[in-house]
């Protein structure tokens, strides 16, 4: 079988994900633009491969060793378009670190995606989860994203509509393999009003003046308790949040707060979220490790790779957690993270 082109054979894969896990890929390629991502799929299909496309690797575990294709997106470029007097454009490649992205654009002056800072990993991945922190979602700002529609071979434009978003939620989730996001666009502006409702956000800041903010404010405001509360994924690796704030009903919830009055919740137009990390700190995890893996210290949402610990140890202390939080609440958290490779 010849290879297509930059196409390599059995790629160690721990570099590549956020919790360092040990995984290999039969085949691996890096494409920088939509040509290239358009050649390695059709090489995948001609070969009856699998395929995993990869950003930044932080939202999700592997496993086992993927035995098809990955191809890691790295399609960059950044750039302004549709600029008025009060708002632009911003276009990002797939590619493209998604901090990196929100600071540009704070320190350019726009608002809308502040709140998102030092979320890791790349544009092109924050569609398929709609990314979202201290009250803001990529939705509130998305104004298209281009992709590689893998059902007819073409490139497609999608609207925010068409992307069917929704809590940690879009159409490139519940369509996976599918698309392959190769752009986005996010319509920011100079005036929107800036989101400091959260309380996290209200306690850092203190009393302030929202007119007279400027979004870097926000953002440096955003980093400083991201990284008083999150751990570096190159010093303690890990994938962020990794199980999603239940949303349940308000009769479920009235009867959780009658025998949990401190319970952390906020309204919401379908039922009541429920803070999953505190759920899980009630039931006892936050802090806990074994000999490999761990839940943070302190954010028990952020599950640890310690000591040389693989997918399935990560995966197996998760649905403890899970499991111990059903017993307890009769609520199921539900993972944030993709599972990557067999778990038979």
């Amino acid at each position: 079988m010849s290879l297509g082109p930059g196409i390599r054979e059995n790629v160690e894969l721990e570099a590549l994900n956020s919790l360092h896990v040990e995984a290999v890929a039969r085949f691996y390629v890096e494409v920088a633009s939509a040509d290239e991502l358009a050649n390695a799929l059709v090489w995948a299909d001609s070969h009856g491969h699998e395929v995993l496309i990869l950003g930044g690797g932080s939202n999700l575990v592997f496993a086992g060793n993927f035995s098809g294709l990955v191809v890691r997106v790295a399609i960059l470029g950044r750039h302004w378009e549709q600029i008025e007097e009060g708002s632009a454009t911003l276009v990002l490649g797939a590619g493209e670190n998604w901090h990196e992205a929100v600071v540009y654009a704070a320190r350019a002056g726009y608002r809308g995606i502040e709140n998102l800072a030092l979320i890791p990993g790349t544009a092109g991945a924050a569609p398929v989860q709609n990314i979202g922190a201290y009250g803001v979602e990529l939705c509130d700002t998305l104004q298209s994203v281009s992709a590689l529609d893998r059902t007819t071979g073409k490139q497609v434009t999608l609207a925010t509509a068409e992307c069917r978003f929704a809590y940690r939620d879009s159409l490139f989730k519940r369509s996976p393999g599918r698309y392959v996001i190769t752009e986005i666009r996010l319509r920011l502006s100079r005036t929107r009003p800036l989101v400091l409702g959260y309380r996290d956000l209200e306690e850092y800041l203190g009393p302030v003046d929202a007119d007279r903010m400027e979004p870097m404010a926000v953002a440096e405001a955003v980093m400083a308790i991201r990284r008083r509360k999150l751990p570096d994924p190159e010093i303690l690796p890990n994938a962020g949040s990794f199980f999603k704030n239940p949303v349940v009903d308000t009769a479920q919830f009235e009867v959780l707060k009658a025998r949990y009055p401190d319970i952390a919740a906020y309204p919401q137009a379908e039922g009541v979220k429920l803070a999953a990390a505190w759920l899980i700190d009630q039931s006892g995890w936050k802090g806990y490790r074994n000999a490999r893996v761990g839940v943070h210290n302190r954010q028990a949402l952020v599950l640890i790779n310690h000591s040389g610990g693989t997918g399935r140890d990560i995966l197996a202390l998760a649905e403890t957690i899970r499991g111990s939080v059903q017993e307890r609440f009769g609520v199921t958290l539900e993972m944030e993270p993709g599972i990557v490779g067999a778990l038979a």
